[in-house]
């Protein structure tokens, strides 16, 4: 029993870090540009495709 609670123990703590490693990549002054692009995305959409009058989700 000692065997599994070891490997949930270095499971959580590999998790953890793995968890760090995120949030360090995602705040990381690299990143900001192009998030801050994707961000800006639905704003700078100007051509929307026409609507099919036959189909969508409009009810008769």
């Amino acid at each position: 029993m000692e065997f599994m609670n070891d490997i949930r123990a270095w499971y959580t703590v590999v998790m953890f870090v793995v968890f760090l490693g995120i949030v360090f990549w995602a705040w990381s002054s690299k990143t900001q540009r192009r998030f801050d692009e994707a961000a800006q995305l639905p704003f700078t959409e100007t051509d929307y495709p026409p609507r099919d009058k036959n189909k969508g989700d409009h009810h008769e």
